[in-house]
């Protein structure tokens, strides 16, 4: 069997839809956890054969405990899990707690000479490693929107309640807040303009937020703004250590382009550098760079594109 989890409704479709393949080849049973979601039905179309439901909230214990006790009753050869914040918790406390290895952020999989051999970015993304586990159950994380989801309306499924009374939680919730829908999912926005080191103050943002908006995309940064200086929310955090993105526009103005950055935004359509030193990595790996001062060419593509949409 291999078991599916993510509590973010779209990559748990996603991963579905990859872990569909892996389960054909196999020919073996996928089956996914839902706590809680209310969506299950949508698993089976996206490849599920069954659904284990948990009445328990999402969060990292229960999911943990909850998915421990899964895996003792069916003993599953392989766990895919979305690589979200949740995810990325969830993975390796299962791996330890099971004695066995977890693969993170895995961009494939497949069958060679009947063994699982996943692919990964390493060393920054300028690297692909080649794995193969050692010992069952395999467990690894698939980041949000590396699969395409596949649906089909006509597949059947069974839906299966796990009773289930989680352990005392280790971590008190004391208060969820929404975030403000700016800031929701920067991974499916389809144009993203980043601001970078370049930015000489917080109040210069404005420029990197009227240029998303002329172009009707979400605004993003690179670690200095969000981690160092704190002018962004690390919802706007794009990088290796932020968010993976893959837009089909990605602007970057004023960054640098450090291996950590180019690995976020590997997967763009295209990417367009503007920076004032010549020299910069970005301008190695955009498709357009121009090299000049910020200040100088943003206000001017900003009037220049806004006079092209009036023209319309």
């Amino acid at each position: 069997m291999i078991l599916a989890f993510s509590e973010d409704l779209e990559t748990a479709l996603e991963i579905l839809a990859k872990g569909r393949e892996l389960a054909d080849s196999l020919k073996t049973e996928l089956a996914s956890v839902s706590f809680r979601q209310g969506s299950e039905e949508k698993h089976i179309e996206s490849g599920a054969d069954r659904v284990f439901l948990i009445d328990s909230e999402p969060h990292a214990d229960p999911v943990v405990d909850g998915i421990s006790s899964l895996l003792e009753q069916f003993k599953p050869e392989t766990l895919l899990i979305g690589g979200t914040r949740l995810g990325k918790e969830v993975a390796p406390r299962l791996a330890q707690k099971l004695g066995v290895g977890c693969a993170t952020d895995c961009i494939d999989f497949s069958l060679e000479e009947k063994q699982l051999t996943i692919k990964r970015l390493v060393l920054g993304g300028r690297f692909i490693a080649v794995q193969r586990f050692l010992k069952k159950p395999r467990i690894f994380t698939l980041p949000p929107r590396k699969f395409e989801k596949k649906m089909d309306k006509s597949r059947k499924g069974e839906l299966i309640k796990i009773p289930f009374m989680p352990s005392a939680q280790k971590v008190q919730v004391l208060e969820i807040k929404k975030k403000a829908p700016q800031e929701l999912r920067i991974e499916e926005a389809d144009v993203i303009v980043s601001g970078g080191r370049g930015i000489k103050k917080k109040e210069d943002l404005k420029l990197i937020e009227s240029l998303a908006q002329v172009l009707g995309g979400a605004v993003g940064c690179s670690r200095s703004i969000a981690a160092d200086f704190k002018w962004l929310s690390e919802e706007h955090w794009v990088g290796l250590s932020g968010h993976k993105v893959k837009p089909k526009l990605y602007v970057a103005i004023g960054i640098s382009g450090q291996v950590q950055h180019i690995a976020g935004i590997r997967e763009a359509g295209t990417i367009v550098a503007i920076n004032s030193d010549p020299n910069a990595p970005i301008l190695k790996a955009c498709d357009y760079g121009i090299v000049g001062d910020l200040y100088e060419i943003v206000p001017k593509l900003i009037e220049m594109l806004r006079k092209n949409d009036g023209s319309r």
